[in-house]
């Protein structure tokens, strides 16, 4: 017999499978000894109180041994069948070419960027040098911008697709359990790359392609149907279908449309800084505990406020994090953060955004919020003198409008400059950020100090353009065969999100040619 049950258990007991049993019998009302095995379905924290507890959702088996299904998904060999190509080997054209495997069809991936390995030489670059590779860097190469920003698995994506397929995905390609149990899994910048590469060999073994240093520079079209790409600006390649999956920050990918004639659209998006704190002072928020447990993760954060008619919200927050340097041209300064798989480092950081609607922007121009975005980058970049110094400033002072004398130490590798950072963004976002941090102290004890720093900017928070599909078909309304994907064709916002609608385009490949 089987039973599900919910149980809360203390952090110092959830490592302990006998402590476990004992509950289990309890709550079910019958001896431990017919507990043949439990299988832990959820597992998140309640710090609501001043006691932090575990909630588990479990599989308890009761007179039968423990029963086990392993995932697995044996990809046939397509070497020979029809060609889908994938421009963009992030998570959404990853999952895409899993997917067209699984259907039967051959993926050829598409990366302007470089291998993971080679990946990581261009990324000391950016931190010790300064140097931005505009073809390989925290946004651009083997794995999307999703590989060296965390590998957070949250989403709320639940009615999209199927978000347990995806995270066994990545666990039959090397991640950890843990993820299919936890509330807000993740991996850990240090193991997704090894996981990517694992996903890419099995492509490859499947008869698929994945190609590197293969820039996109123009699309063959002919009477309203994708043909094909063209290369380098040289090569041509042919397909009747093309998933385009570039990111949110391909603008030359938005350029080529617009002038294209092919219909791009202006969409709102949020901008802001990346904040950073002692994760010792969010842990003493969460925790209601001077000093966080052993037994106790490195605790989160999420928070929201509505000033005036816009929202002021954090996201992509990292416990244990590094801010990184995520600019992908020359002159420009973005800033975005990460954990390692233990998120062991001392401080904790968080984007923390205003919302930029359309209105903000005046305009026709369907690439104006982009055009809007990058003039803040390199706003940024001047005021941090170059070299991707960050312009920066304690919290208190920020809001109170005076120079930080002196900051933080912190985990921004290039540098940080003080200056006063509302000359770094819109009259309309720092003043926003002024009403609402105080009001963010208020709901977490601690946040609102000046032993915090504000970091700008926090500009790529989810595409400024949208490119428009039929909700049916997932095909572009004008060009027949080509299919935007997720984050940057704005239908996506985050790993999870971004590899269901890579799936869920290559499902329309099959159901619609």
């Amino acid at each position: 017999m089987q039973k599900d049950i919910e149980i809360t258990i203390a952090p110092e007991e959830s490592g302990l499978d006998e402590q476990l049993i004992k509950k289990l019998a309890a709550a079910l009302k019958l001896d431990a000894s017919r507990i043949q095995g439990f299988k832990i379905l959820k597992r998140s924290i309640d710090a609501r109180s001043r006691k932090v507890i575990f909630r588990l959702q479990v599989k308890v088996f009761i007179d039968e041994e423990e029963k086990t299904e392993p995932f697995a998904i044996n990809y046939q060999n397509v070497r020979d069948k029809k060609t889908v190509i994938i421009v963009g080997a992030g998570p959404a054209g990853l999952f895409a070419a899993l997917q067209c495997i699984e259907n039967g069809m051959k993926p050829v991936v598409l990366e302007r960027g470089k291998d993971v390995k080679q990946r990581r030489r261009d990324l000391a670059m950016i931190n010790k040098e300064g140097i931005v590779n505009t073809e390989s860097n925290y946004c651009y190469g083997e794995g999307g911008a999703g590989t060296y920003s965390d590998g957070k698995l949250y989403t709320r994506s639940n009615k999209r697709g199927d978000i347990n397929k995806v995270l066994q995905v990545f666990v039959q390609h090397g991640a950890t359990d843990d993820i299919l149990v936890d509330a807000r899994p993740h991996i850990g910048t240090n193991k997704l790359p090894q996981i990517i590469t694992s996903i890419r060999k099995t492509i490859l073994e499947a008869g698929g392609e994945v190609n590197f240093d293969q820039k996109v520079t123009d699309l063959i079209i002919s009477s309203g149907k994708i043909k094909g790409v063209v290369v380098n600006e040289e090569d041509t390649l042919l397909a009747d279908a093309v998933i385009l999956a570039t990111g949110h920050s391909a603008r030359d990918i938005y350029t080529l449309l617009h002038h294209k004639g092919i219909l791009v659209e202006a969409k709102p998006f949020a901008m802001g800084v990346r904040i950073e704190h002692p994760q010792a002072i969010i842990d003493e928020a969460q925790y209601h505990c001077p000093v966080r447990s052993e037994f106790l993760p490195p605790a989160y954060y999420s928070l929201v406020e509505q000033v005036g008619s816009r929202g002021v919200f954090s996201f992509c927050m990292c416990p244990g994090g590094i801010i990184a340097p995520c600019a992908t041209y020359e002159n420009e300064i973005v800033v975005n953060g990460w954990s390692p798989s233990k998120r062991n480092n001392p401080f904790a950081n968080s984007g923390t955004v205003v919302q930029v609607t359309l209105e903000d922007v005046p305009g026709d121009d369907p690439l104006r919020m982009m055009n809007f975005q990058a003039e803040i980058e390199k706003t940024a970049f001047e005021l941090g003198g170059g070299n991707l110094v960050a312009p920066a400033q304690r919290m208190i002072d920020f809001v109170e409008d005076r120079i930080s004398t002196d900051l933080p130490k912190n985990s921004y590798l290039p540098g940080t400059k003080s200056v006063m950072l509302k000359d770094a963004l819109p009259d309309f976002i720092a003043s926003s950020l002024k009403n609402a941090l105080p009001l963010f102290g208020k709901k977490m004890k601690g946040y609102y100090t000046n032993e915090a720093i504000l970091v700008g900017v926090e500009s790529r928070s989810s595409s400024p353009v949208r490119i428009p599909r039929d909700r049916e078909t997932f095909q572009h309304p004008q060009v027949a065969g080509l299919y935007p994907c997720a984050e940057g064709a704005g239908y996506a916002g985050g790993i999870v999100s971004a590899a269901i609608d890579g799936v869920n385009c290559a499902n329309a490949i099959l159901n619609f040619n």
